[in-house]
């Protein structure tokens, strides 16, 4: 495996979603992909408190959209005015234009639609750490 193929196993991931058995899930899906640094939050509340203390701590947020307290969507917003650069993958089963230009919007870097599979789940990680990485070089 080359060093570009293997380059999402480095990432630290925070998976907010307010139900347990997707962030089970996820975090199945992610250690299946290689990643060993992955973190939870129940929701977008404690998904700002975890960044405010560690932030130095996360790569990536994974976050799905409908959550109480704080939904994806508004972590997003939240996230963008204090950590602007840090990739935000939002999962959701909306799909319509109005909640995709939302999202574009408030500064999502991807997006994916439930249900998705482990492989659409490592392209958009690959995209992203592709991103990530050229942003680097500039």
């Amino acid at each position: 495996m080359s060093k570009s193929e293997d380059s999402i196993k480095s990432l630290k991931v925070l998976v907010v979603d307010d139900q347990i058995e997707i962030r089970t899930m996820l975090r199945g899906m992610l250690s299946e992909l290689g990643i060993t640094q992955i973190f939870e939050a129940a929701d977008g509340k404690e998904a700002m408190v975890f960044t405010d203390n560690a932030m130095d701590m996360i790569d990536v947020v994974i976050c799905d959209w409908n959550m109480p307290k704080l939904s994806g969507i508004d972590l997003l917003r939240q996230m963008r005015s204090v950590y602007p650069d840090v990739p935000f993958l939002m999962i959701t089963g909306r799909s319509d234009v109005e909640s995709v230009s939302m999202a574009k919007a408030s500064g999502v870097t991807a997006y994916i639609r439930k249900p998705f599979s482990p492989a659409h789940l490592e392209v958009k990680l690959r995209v992203i750490k592709s991103k990530m990485d050229s942003k680097h070089i500039a």
